[in-house]
């Protein structure tokens, strides 16, 4: 599935959408009460991360590879709307339960910890 965007009249290359990506923030609307907020935020090498809302206030994510594949799904996708951090966002954002211990990775299961080596510790 390609989207021809158009910026200030001049016509742009067709970009092409990442099918598995597509499908996934379909699949994320769809359990989520059925609308989403999308942040749209550069991460530098790794291409440009889509933060998703959902209506019910649960945070979901995709990578896509630049900032015009990540425009160009959310203007794909039926009741996504492009949007920033702001208070009606940050408000009613919600991680899912365990998300904390993922994001946390390897020192969610400690129970010790390291001495601090800046000299305070």
């Amino acid at each position: 599935m390609t989207v021809d965007t158009q910026d200030s009249g001049a016509s742009a290359p067709a970009v092409s959408l990442p099918p598995r990506t597509l499908a996934a923030v379909k699949k994320f609307v769809a359990e989520h009460g059925g609308s989403a907020s999308a942040v749209i935020q550069p991460v530098g090498l790794d291409g440009v991360r889509i933060t998703l809302v959902g209506a019910d206030g649960v945070l979901g994510d995709q990578v896509v590879d630049d900032l015009a594949t990540a425009n160009a799904v959310v203007a794909a996708v039926d009741n996504v709307t492009a949007a920033e951090w702001e208070r009606s966002i940050t408000s009613i954002a919600t991680p899912r339960v365990g998300h904390w211990r993922k994001m946390a990775g390897w020192v969610a299961n400690q129970t010790r910890f390291p001495k601090a080596r800046n000299g305070l510790g």
